[in-house]
């Protein structure tokens, strides 16, 4: 079994991240990845010509 290697990932975090340790702890392994861009790409990303179409097609519903 290969090795975790945890000083990495805490460098990753705490250096280029700058998150402080609490944060860094209390993060998920999928938001740890989101948030280095190391996710696997299975959702894209959401830009603004799809916000507009999601917007439209699903708009605010208003009690009037």
């Amino acid at each position: 079994m290969k090795a975790f290697d945890w000083l990495a990932l805490m460098r990753a975090g705490f250096q280029e991240l700058r998150l402080r340790p609490a944060e860094f702890w209390d993060l998920t392994p999928a938001e740890f990845l989101l948030m280095l861009g190391l996710e696997d790409g299975a959702a894209p990303m959401l830009g603004r010509d799809r916000l507009s179409e999601l917007a439209a097609r699903f708009p605010d519903k208003t009690n009037d």
